[in-house]
Parts: C-alpha cells; structure tokens; sequence
C-alpha cells in the first residue's frame, strides 16, 4: 500500500475537483466538493480497493489525506 497511490485513488473520488490539488497534506473535508455523497465514495472505494472497512468516525478523526491514509494502514495491518 502505497500514499502516492491512495492520494489517486482518493482524488478520484472528486469529480470537480484537479486531481493535482489533491496531495497528502490536503485536508480533503475542506474541499469545496466535499460532501456525504462523497465521504461515502471514499469508504466505498477503501473497502473496495483495500479490504479494510472504515466509519465515519474514522474520517471525520483524519484531517489530511495521509492521516486517513494511515487510518487505513493501521487497519490493515
């Protein structure tokens, strides 16, 4: 599992949004887009592409995307 690859995978998820404004320091609950619709799809597609489920207390506990993607690790583990 690798942060390059999971900040994609997250920046996917926004449709608006450049996926080169995405980076691990993003807070990505602060983006303009951001919305249940899409706290939705980030769980979908962690569960979809990492096996790990998460809830929403895990997202809204991770600011950046690196603290999520590290949320998830830890799970994985």
């Amino acid at each position: 599992m690798k942060l390059d690859d999971f900040i994609s995978k997250v920046a996917e998820q926004y449709e608006e949004t450049d996926a080169s404004q995405i980076t691990a320091s993003t807070k990505f609950q602060e983006l303009e887009e951001y919305s249940s619709l899409v706290a939705l799809s980030i769980i979908a597609m962690i569960d979809e592409e990492y096996d790990v489920t998460i809830k929403g207390n895990d997202l809204r506990s991770a600011v950046t995307v690196e603290d999520l993607f590290n949320v998830v690790k830890s799970k994985k583990a």
